[in-house]
């Protein structure tokens, strides 16, 4: 079967717009950040978030003594009461690494007093 005049010329501007389009999009890399930088996760780390553009799917890496410290992903009361709720996802490798999703993400060390002494951070992921 024939195909009509100028298909051909429709093909080929379809696939320059097509690779024109693969050209000019932007590759996207989720970023790892280490909680807290060299200090690490210890307490006073609460302001680290501030000033950082942290994305869903960027990944916090929690770097801390096992034996004295730990991670707890709370909810915003959890955060704002230094209390785990029950059923809450516990970390304690020392080197933990947690994906963000989108939106606040809240963590806290479960230790005694830890969470009170500014071992907690907030996380808006955009």
């Amino acid at each position: 079967m024939a195909q009509g005049r100028g298909s051909a010329a429709r093909i080929v501007i379809v696939g320059i717009t097509l690779l024109a389009m693969l050209l000019h999009c932007e590759v996207v890399h989720a970023a790892i950040y280490t909680v807290g930088d060299t200090g690490g996760w210890d307490e006073n780390v609460e302001s680290w978030p501030k000033g950082k553009v942290l994305k869903a799917g960027d990944t916090l890496v929690f770097k801390y003594d096992a034996g004295i410290h730990d991670v707890v992903v709370v909810d915003s009361n959890g955060y704002k009461n230094c209390d785990k709720p029950t059923g809450a996802k516990k970390y304690a490798s020392g080197n933990d690494q947690i994906t963000l999703a989108k939106g606040m993400n809240y963590f806290i060390c479960d230790s005694p007093s830890h969470c009170e002494s500014g071992m907690k951070i907030a996380v808006n992921a955009l």
